[in-house]
């Protein structure tokens, strides 16, 4: 029986907080009882240098735990698009980017959707900060890739205090966005 499984790539540069995304998505895998490996890259220049964080997240165990061919590319900046999209899944994979931050390329059989995550951000919340979850979050509710009460759990969970409120209205400014 084939393994039912999602490999998902967050990409940006670094600061804009795509590991802590990465690892928001691997706790609400984990939430919503299913299987989950990860693994992030960044380059030399930490701030400013392209990132990625890779989450598989599957009914069944993982028998190889790196992404492999993309399934859901989330891009959070314009170097990161150009860089990853070529590991995307034509024809099954769909891209989710930050409008303000992507340029996406005409590319046949590929779903790609924007999310004005970072005018959102600042818009609604005041905050840059957050765009990152609000991305995720949008990416959560276009895919489904795990349930919305499982992210929330992972956001209560996982994110200091002083940055929860916030990021819980991250949280559903990006589920309406992705609506």
């Amino acid at each position: 029986m084939a393994e039912i499984s999602t490999q998902v790539r967050l990409c940006g540069f670094g600061g804009q907080g795509v590991i802590l995304a990465g690892t928001m998505l691997g706790y609400a895998g984990i939430n919503d009882e299913k299987w989950v490996a990860g693994s992030n890259s960044y380059g030399a220049a930490a701030r400013g240098g392209t990132c990625r964080a890779d989450v598989i997240i599957s009914d069944k165990p993982i028998s190889f735990p790196h992404v492999v061919e993309v399934d859901v590319l989330i891009a959070m900046s314009q170097k990161a698009y150009d860089v990853y999209i070529k590991n995307v899944e034509t024809g099954a994979g769909i891209v989710i980017y930050d409008e303000q931050m992507v340029s996406p390329k005409e590319i046949s059989g590929l779903k790609q959707i924007g999310i004005p995550a970072t005018n959102a951000a600042i818009r609604e919340l005041n905050s840059k900060q957050v765009v990152n979850i609000v991305i995720l979050s949008s990416a959560v509710e276009i895919t489904k890739i795990v349930n919305r009460d499982a992210l929330i759990s992972a956001i209560e969970e996982n994110v200091p205090e002083r940055f929860k409120a916030l990021n819980l209205e991250a949280v559903e400014l990006g589920f309406k966005l992705g609506k």
